[in-house]
Formats: structure tokens, C-alpha cells, sequence
């Protein structure tokens, strides 16, 4: 997969974008970048203007502090927009991307057409919390585990797929500080937003794999009933990385998700 040229904002944040129409945010998950949205980028665009960002110290963009939680990284993505003088957009996001996605529904949803979250977490158990905040916590040290994370998002049998070694090649080369902040964010953040989806009436898609061992299809399927238009699809057969292991099905989702009228709120 080829580098896909970026665009910067005044802000210093780095995106890329093809298309034209109702605009379409994606933002990736901890330890990607915007490439990880290619294959939505490269079918969504016939029919909207598709925006990927890179997350605040990942690629291009420039990173938040090291302290930032996740409410700093929602207000950095409505500063993206403010940056991109976008009043309405669709918002996607994988994994810490879905927490901001979500965050941004909950704080600026008049901004927010529609939303998806894939591969989202929420309301961890204790055991997967305290798991996710000693990870975090030894990001911090210096100790940081590629094999670890991509065992668990792609399974043991995936090692030889290029979409491993691509997504291997990422978080091996992603800057260390800003990763290490952007996962303590992710490790505390499951329940930031967790209450507000009884209020956020734009058509929310809750997309998961169906053997994701930590955003689960119980995950997935909570959110969806909490949130008045919120609905929850699996993929069988696949885990964290859906959006590259099954792009086609996943542009299918989409596409109708996008499909579905506003008015819904």
C-alpha cells in the first residue's frame, strides 16, 4: 500500500482526502495512521467527500500533551473541523478513533450527522481494565509490545497475511510519546461517553468482529441499545481489524449506514 499524500491544517493536524459530497471523517485506531482507512477511503469516495485524519501523534499530525485524556482528543477533532470549516459531517472512527467518534456525538452532535463506531470498547470488565491500564502503563516505560496487540487483532493463524505485515510495519515506526499518550487516553476512556447514547439521536452503527476478544459483540450490541437509532452489526470469522480483513463487507455496512436519513434524530 502505497503513502497517501496528506494535507495539513493551520492546526498541525494531517489528513488526506478524495472525493466530493456529504463529507465522511475516518479516524484510525491507537498505533495506525489514515492508511489504515484505504480501502474505505478508495470505495467510499464515489459517492462522498472522504476525509481521513491522522490521530495527534501518529503520522503527520502534531501531538497533544502527554497528559491529554480522551475529552482532549474529542475537542481536537472539532478543532479539525473548525480547520476544515466542515458544520456537518459523518464520523467513523476504529477502535480509540470510535471513542473520539462517540465523544464527538455526545459533545458537538449538532455537528454530527451520523456515527460509527467500529471495533469500539465499552465499559470494560475489571479484569480487561486493569489489563488495558498495565499496557498503558508500560507504554509509558519505554516497553512497548507489537506483537502482542497484533495477535489479538488478527489471531494466530494471520501472521503471514500482508495485511499483518502492514499493520505490523505501522506500529512498529509510530512515534513512541505519541502513542504512549494516545493509549493511556484509550485505556481510560471506555466509560467516559458510556452514558451519554440515551441522548445522541443521529443514526449510530455499532460495527464489531465477532471474535474480537476486546470490543466485543456484547460491547457492539449495548451501545446499539442504548442509543434511540443505534443498531449493532458483526462480521463473523474476523476480529479488531475489520476494516482491513473484510473491507468489502465493511464498505457494504457503510454504504448503507450513510444510506440512512438524518432525520432519524
Amino acid at each position: 500500500m502505497e503513502m497517501i499524500r496528506r494535507f495539513h491544517t493551520k492546526n498541525g493536524m494531517a489528513y488526506a482526502e478524495h472525493g466530493s459530497g456529504e463529507p465522511l471523517v475516518l479516524i484510525h485506531g491507537v498505533g495506525m495512521r489514515l492508511e489504515a482507512w484505504a480501502p474505505q477511503m478508495a470505495a467510499l469516495s464515489r459517492s462522498h467527500r472522504v476525509i481521513a485524519v491522522d490521530m495527534p501523534g501518529h503520522g503527520e499530525s502534531r501531538p497533544l500533551p502527554e497528559d491529554a485524556g480522551l475529552e482532549a482528543f474529542v475537542a481536537w477533532l472539532g478543532l479539525f473541523l473548525n480547520d476544515l470549516e466542515l458544520d456537518h459531517a459523518n464520523v467513523a472512527g476504529h477502535s480509540m478513533g470510535a471513542l473520539i467518534a462517540g465523544g464527538a456525538a455526545a459533545t458537538f452532535g449538532e455537528r454530527v450527522s451520523r456515527v460509527a463506531l467500529l471495533n469500539a470498547v465499552y465499559r470494560r470488565d475489571a479484569a480487561a481494565s486493569a489489563a488495558v491500564i498495565e499496557r498503558a502503563r508500560e507504554i509509558r516505560a519505554g516497553q512497548v509490545d507489537v506483537d502482542g496487540p497484533l495477535l489479538r487483532w488478527f489471531g494466530a493463524d494471520s501472521q503471514d497475511s500482508d495485511v499483518y505485515r502492514l499493520t505490523h510495519r505501522w506500529l512498529s515506526s509510530v512515534d513512541r510519546a505519541g502513542y504512549a499518550a494516545a493509549y493511556a487516553a484509550f485505556a481510560a476512556g471506555d466509560s467516559t461517553y458510556a452514558d451519554c447514547w440515551p441522548n445522541i439521536g443521529c443514526p449510530a452503527l455499532f460495527l464489531t468482529g465477532a471474535d474480537d476478544p476486546n470490543s466485543t459483540p456484547t460491547m457492539a450490541r449495548a451501545m446499539a441499545d442504548a442509543a434511540p437509532c443505534g443498531y449493532a452489526v458483526l462480521i463473523d470469522g474476523h476480529r479488531h481489524m475489520v476494516n482491513l480483513t473484510a473491507p468489502d463487507e465493511v464498505n457494504t455496512i457503510l454504504s448503507d449506514w450513510l444510506a440512512k436519513p438524518e432525520e432519524m434524530k
